[in-house]
């Protein structure tokens, strides 16, 4: 079992950076594929961001390929996103998740996720 809590959300104005952290606890974390995702109000989930279980390979959603970062520490089992260049339109909850045999770009259902973190960009 993998229990992932992200903190780091708030408001901020268009522009602003913010830094996302995901801390995991009862499983080694370099064991899993890592990502972010997020949910609007009245939007599907969307994919954000993965990193592979060594740190080295990264997966990017369109719409914020450029402006976010993902990163890991695994001696921490701690994700990091980085959120540059915020817009309004990245107003969202955004979740962390695990998943133990999925690989870096492919589509499928993670195993663990965290309760979210509100990020809320006003112009």
């Amino acid at each position: 079992q993998v229990q992932l809590v992200e903190s780091g959300g708030g408001l901020v104005q268009a522009g602003a950076s913010l830094r996302l952290t995901c801390a995991a606890s009862g499983r080694t974390l370099s064991n899993y594929l890592m990502a972010w995702f997020r949910q609007a109000p009245g939007k599907e989930r969307e994919f954000v961001a993965a990193i592979s279980r060594a740190g080295i390979s990264t997966d990017y959603g369109d719409s914020v390929k450029g402006r976010f970062t993902i990163s890991r520490d695994n001696a921490k089992n701690t994700v990091y996103l980085q959120m540059n260049s915020l817009k309004p339109e990245d107003t969202a909850v955004y979740y962390c998740a695990a998943d133990r045999t999925l690989r870096i770009g492919e589509i499928g259902e993670y195993d663990y996720w965290g309760q979210g973190t509100q990020v809320t960009v006003f112009s």
